[in-house]
């Protein structure tokens, strides 16, 4: 995973930390320049845009999480499996339309010497690459590889590990007639009968139903930016009050984030990033995933089938549950 190139993208709550991080390039350059000794100074606003950083991120709204987490250099599905795999093969095809969903990729690979198949959304990097993944909104293809690949996993014992990153399932008219609410629901239905470990993970944006395609599982775990909602907030505000531009506080009103959904009980294990993001320090990020999936799997692989099946329905009967106070 490439480094990310901060300087063509730029998130507006960065700015401050952007402008003092210039200046410190420019004292830095102007001193070699002139064989001066700054070393003292730059250690302070080195350590003043260290204090900044912290700050920045560890107070962003709910709206400032969602434009981390569509950052366009946050590791994709396709880079977490490279940094953390071995043996990685790609498979394709749904064997039902003749066609392969780019959009949601798939294969086996070795976690730790532990074979398991890897489902997840993949955007892209630029437009043209964006296009060819329909910006990671899966069709129902995609949905039905993503089944096919998880029977493939439960015939031979391998756990399932899914990576959500997308705005949604594709909403087009194709995509309707080829039966999209089907597909996710099919999934939905199958996915509580698999009897081995499934590990959910939302490395980035957790769109309603295109999320939960792949999005039943005994362990859901959240990178701290993520988001993961029913709607998108610009979605909401522009149904609710006919107007997109309130999307800051649809979402507010939404609990999007891993914090509020850690404190509703629907989050199993929040996923700290590397100070600035995900994109910020991929590698880095990439460990901390690689780490806590090791750590589940190992977990759940002790657990009967029939046990996984059982408490996996419970978990997700006690999703919205709820008592009134008298």
């Amino acid at each position: 995973m490439a480094p990310p190139e901060r300087k063509s993208i730029l998130l507006s709550f960065e700015k401050p930390l952007v402008e003092l991080e210039a200046r410190i390039t420019q004292i830095r350059e102007l001193a070699e320049e002139n064989d001066v000794d700054v070393s003292a100074q730059l250690r302070q606003l080195e350590a003043r845009a260290t204090h900044l950083r912290q700050e920045i991120f560890s107070n962003l709204t709910p709206a400032q999480r969602l434009q981390v987490a569509r950052h366009p250099r946050r590791p994709s599905t396709l880079d977490y499996i490279q940094a953390i795999t071995d043996d990685w093969l790609e498979l394709h095809g749904d064997r039902g339309s003749g066609k392969d969903d780019p959009a949601l990729v798939g294969g086996v690979a070795r976690l730790e010497g532990r074979p398991v198949v890897i489902l997840g959304h993949q955007k892209g990097r630029d437009t043209k690459d964006n296009v060819v993944r329909n910006f990671g909104m899966a069709s129902p293809g995609g949905y039905r590889k993503a089944m096919r690949l998880m029977r493939h996993a439960d015939r031979f014992s391998m756990p399932i590990i899914t990576f959500i990153d997308t705005p949604g399932a594709y909403p087009g008219y194709e995509a309707e007639e080829m039966g999209q609410g089907e597909a996710i629901a099919y999934n939905l239905r199958e996915m509580f009968g698999l009897t081995v470990p499934i590990v959910c993970t939302i490395i980035g944006e957790g769109g309603s139903g295109g999320a939960l395609g792949i999005g039943v599982g005994d362990r859901l775990m959240m990178f701290e930016h993520s988001v993961y909602t029913v709607a998108s907030p610009e979605a909401c505000a522009a149904i609710l009050w006919k107007d997109a531009g309130r999307s800051g506080e649809a979402a507010e009103a939404l609990k999007i984030t891993s914090w509020d959904l850690k404190q509703l009980g629907i989050l199993d294990e929040l996923l700290p990033e590397p100070v600035g993001g995900a994109h910020a320090n991929p590698i880095q990020a990439a460990d901390i995933l690689k780490q806590a999936l090791v750590e589940q799997i190992t977990e759940l692989s002790q657990l009967a089938p029939a046990t996984l099946q059982q408490l996996r329905y419970q978990k997700y009967r006690q999703i919205g549950v709820f008592a009134e106070a008298a």
